[in-house]
């Protein structure tokens, strides 16, 4: 957690705090107080958060498009507060930065089934706002891409593994990733094969289906007030099928509580009182859940350097998601019998 923290905080550092920054928000601040890797502000009109951004002009635009169009019928989302010139950022000194009003509201407690609950609700009102958004800007447009997406992630842990294979001094966990990696790579063959043989194209095609996708949807992003849910960060937004957002929430709710069913079906009781899913759905959510993506993710930012953490940090996160397998493996059995039976 050190580690992370320094991140937090080496990243914070590139910030350029300029009151002619503010200026252009038209804003004047009182203090500023770091959290995480945002600044918020304290202003006579609120507290404010300001954010640098460190991907292309065009990303940020396709976020600022799928706000306004969500906001038309869900307003629990980020709101930007506009510079002195209408916009929604500025380029200051090369960067790009943008202000938002503070969204008010505890961060969601995965632990908490009436969190979950509230959550998962709100994920089927914010699908449901989010149905027909279209963008030509095509790395944040998903749809039908998932099974090529996993055949390359495939490709890629074999490519991890023979790295791994030909290390002459092996560490630790080059030894754990190999004595385990044939077992996770059948599993993403097995979760290609059920999506080729499910209907995943023909609801790639189907309209009320396709939705913008929050796609990161850590506790952290997801405030609880007065019963509702509330939505912030698309850094990582795109459209999608609804269901691969719901499996990238499920994925993150279950993994760190045993894999326990009932939080499971706590999440598709709420999220269907807004949006109904088809047993078309279920089966390829099931697919999609079936894919390892705690172990490819801890593979390749091992093995590509992605992440900077020291090597316990490693060994002990990949202990720990290996520990977890046997939870897992009950857990997708519990869910083909829930699915036969509903």
């Amino acid at each position: 957690m050190l580690d992370l923290r320094y991140r937090d905080k080496e990243y914070l550092t590139q910030y350029d705090l300029n009151i002619d920054l503010f200026n252009l928000f038209n804003i004047k601040v009182d203090d500023i107080i770091p959290v995480r890797k945002v600044y918020m502000l304290c202003t006579k009109d609120g507290y404010k958060v300001l954010k640098k951004v460190d991907y292309k002009e065009e990303e940020l635009q396709f976020i600022i498009d799928a706000m306004n169009y969500i906001r038309k019928s869900f307003d629990r989302i980020i709101n930007f507060v506009k510079t002195r010139e209408g916009t929604e950022y500025t380029i200051w000194n090369g960067d790009i930065y943008y202000i938002m009003d503070l969204v008010d509201g505890k961060e969601c407690e995965y632990s908490n089934p009436v969190d979950i609950a509230v959550a998962a609700l709100g994920l089927g009102e914010l699908h449901k706002s989010g149905e027909g958004f279209k963008t030509k800007y095509s790395p944040r447009n998903n749809n039908g891409r998932l099974i090529n997406s996993f055949n390359r992630k495939l490709k890629e842990m074999e490519f991890f593994k023979t790295m791994a294979e030909f290390y002459d001094n092996k560490k630790e966990f080059d030894a754990i990733f190999l004595e385990n990696t044939d077992y996770y790579m059948n599993q993403v063959r097995q979760s290609v094969s059920s999506l080729e043989q499910s209907q995943y194209y023909k609801l790639c095609s189907e309209e009320d289906k396709i939705v913008l996708c929050h796609h990161d949807l850590a506790h952290h992003n997801i405030l609880v007030n007065n019963e509702q849910a509330y939505f912030i960060d698309f850094d990582y937004s795109m459209v999608d099928l609804r269901v691969h957002d719901l499996c990238n929430f499920i994925n993150k709710v279950v993994k760190n509580y045993g894999y326990d069913i009932s939080k499971f079906e706590i999440i598709i009781e709420n999220y269907s009182k807004v949006n109904k899913l088809s047993k078309r759905e279920m089966d390829v959510l099931l697919a999609m859940l079936t894919f390892p993506e705690d172990i490819y993710s801890i593979a390749r930012d091992y093995y590509t350097k992605r992440k900077t953490w020291d090597e316990d940090l490693f060994l002990n996160r990949l202990n720990k998601k290996i520990s977890n397998e046997k939870y897992r493996e009950e857990f997708l059995k519990d869910l083909c019998d829930y699915l036969k039976s509903n």
